[in-house]
């Protein structure tokens, strides 16, 4: 019973003490917030998703990041849908739209959604600053949670390394 009440704590100190690299921690929260912004149910959160799989991105931190983006995105939609109907309305491109939209795959992309084009693109622009912007933080702050874990009983039970010495005495 105490092992559920744990697993939500665990996952997160996993996250933060594995020995994943900050660019790998860094990457997981970009992609994260990319799949968090971007409506579920379509071609493209598919292959975000698989982006953050096959990738070597940090699984948890990415997780963790599309859960919170996902709450951040419903207040975004205006924005998206902004920047969607733009897109989508912009004379310039709308045989590039016809041509994209009479292929086979691409109506189950659902890239004719003004939330979910805008949301991708709202995603794409913001990557590249979140990753850079939380990679030196994640450098930073991952050892120091570390040291204070191993400081507490509450942290040593988080981190398994409590049970594995009870294990060996």
């Amino acid at each position: 019973m105490i092992a559920w009440v744990l697993r939500p704590g665990r996952a997160l100190v996993k996250i933060l003490t594995d020995a994943d690299s900050a660019q790998q921690i860094a990457l997981g929260l970009a992609i994260g917030m990319m799949l968090g912004l971007v409506p579920k149910g379509n071609l493209v959160a598919v292959s975000l998703g698989i982006l953050l799989f096959a990738s070597r991105a940090n699984l948890g931190a990415g997780a963790l990041s599309a859960f919170a983006f996902t709450w951040a995105g419903l207040l975004l939609d205006p924005v998206s849908h902004r920047i969607g109907l733009g897109l989508l309305e912009f004379e310039a491109l709308r045989p590039m739209w016809t041509w994209l939209f009479n292929l086979p795959v691409v109506p189950w992309t659902a890239l004719n959604n003004t939330v979910v084009l805008g949301s991708l693109i709202l995603g794409m622009a913001l990557f590249y600053p979140v990753f850079r912007l939380s990679e030196p933080q994640v450098a930073m702050i991952t050892p120091r949670i570390c040291d204070h874990l191993v400081k507490y009983r509450v942290g040593k039970v988080l981190m398994g390394v409590d049970l594995v010495t009870r294990g060996a005495a």
